[in-house]
């Protein structure tokens, strides 16, 4: 084979290529695969990155500048209300309906319940015919008078002309005065007619039971068809009460001290209360004053003492613990503790497994940290080593919070 002939047969046919159908534009289908698969890992990587986790922090304190509350006597006591009522009605009738529940929260004036209002709906329609009657016995006597006065001037006239007699005089002076005599009782009638529709309307109105006061529903003590007396009617058929509506801001504490300890509180005093239920949680507060009798049964003076925070959480009857500390008047200085390290708060210590930590917040992450804790001065916690004053410490760390966890700091 010459030289010609195989360069003959590496000339590319592009009449052959020309000839082939034009192929379609567009982009392979495992190109478009291969971008929905790398999405679909991206979107489930973001979903499953986590979020930062808000936390509340403290700043630690050094211990040499912490001022300390000693307690001078601890005393048990229950969770009271000021202002209680058990609501009921004015009148003795039957329960038509009930509007309130337990937990229920009601204004001032709002309607807790309605009595059967038969006989008191027909009085006030008595009441009401009878004003009207005396209204219209009231026009008439009026028109009469006028009359009669009418009458009495003209007889004046006939008898100054002597045409007339001053019999007849006398009689027409007398209607007249007897018209207007009638006109006065009537006017004293109608008086009476609106005192008496007044004092339907009263009780009318004292067959609907309303909230004496803004509070809270404890308790619901009728049920509708049930009959109610504002009064015991001994049989033990009839209702007392509809409910009963607490004012949860007049909640205060009631404790009984010995009587032998009594010195050491006094009025205006500050204290720390802890409920039973969340003895973690120091509320504080004062001593509102010494009720001065004692209780020869027990040997104890009841003091009243008032909670400085407002919280769902306390409600009436809970049982708690009172602190009573030095009188913020008792010296010119706090007291400083004669400690060492730092103090934090008791919140943001974790023990266990014979271990203290702590969370520290570093560069918008929790760090976890193990210290050496010491004494509980009041809300506070002594450390020894493993914090220096001025780092944030994360308070009550969430059960899901772990070393490194992205946090925010909540305001």
């Amino acid at each position: 084979m010459s030289q010609t002939d195989l360069l003959g047969q590496l000339q590319i046919d592009r009449s052959a290529r020309d000839d082939a159908p034009p192929r379609r534009g567009g982009v392979p289908w495992w190109v478009l695969l291969l971008v929905i698969a790398v999405g679909a890992g991206a979107w489930w990587f973001l979903g499953r990155a986590p979020s930062a986790i808000s936390v509340k922090t403290a700043l630690v304190q050094p211990a040499a500048s912490a001022p300390v509350s000693s307690s001078v006597l601890d005393a048990s006591g229950y969770v009271v209300a000021r202002r209680q009522a058990t609501v009921s009605s004015k009148v003795t009738g039957k329960v038509l309906s009930v509007l309130i529940e337990e937990g229920m929260q009601v204004e001032e004036g709002q309607i807790l319940a309605t009595l059967d209002d038969t006989q008191q709906s027909a009085q006030l329609a008595l009441s009401q015919a009878q004003l009207a009657g005396a209204r219209s016995q009231l026009a008439e006597i009026e028109a009469s008078l006028r009359q009669a006065q009418a009458d009495y001037q003209r007889q004046q006239e006939i008898y100054a002309r002597k045409l007339g007699t001053a019999a007849q005089l006398d009689a027409a002076r007398a209607a007249a005065e007897t018209l207007s005599a009638r006109l006065a009782s009537q006017r004293r009638q109608i008086k009476v007619a609106e005192e008496a529709l007044a004092l339907s309307q009263v009780s009318m109105d004292d067959t609907v039971v309303r909230a004496p006061f803004a509070g809270v529903i404890i308790a619901k003590a009728a049920q509708p068809g049930e009959m109610i007396s504002p009064i015991s009617a001994g049989g033990g058929f009839t209702r007392t009460g509809i409910g009963t509506v607490v004012d949860m801001d007049s909640l205060e504490v009631e404790v009984d001290v010995n009587e032998a300890f009594i010195g050491r509180v006094q009025q205006g005093m500050p204290i720390e209360a802890m409920l039973n239920a969340y003895p973690d949680w120091k509320i504080p507060g004062d001593v509102i004053a010494v009720i001065p009798a004692a209780d020869r049964t027990k040997a104890t003076v009841r003091v009243r003492v008032s909670l400085g925070v407002k919280d769902p959480r306390i409600v009436p009857e809970m049982g708690v613990r009172v602190r009573f500390l030095e009188s913020r008047a008792t010296a010119d200085e706090p007291k400083k503790a004669q400690l060492s390290g730092v103090l934090v708060p008791r919140s943001a210590v974790i023990e266990a497994e014979g271990k203290a930590r702590v969370f520290v917040v570093e560069n918008e992450r929790a760090s976890l940290r193990e210290v050496s804790a010491g004494a509980t001065i009041a809300d506070f916690r002594n450390i020894t080593a493993g914090l220096t004053a001025g780092q944030s410490v994360i308070l009550d760390p969430p059960a899901d919070l772990t070393d490194g966890t992205q946090v925010n700091k909540e305001p």
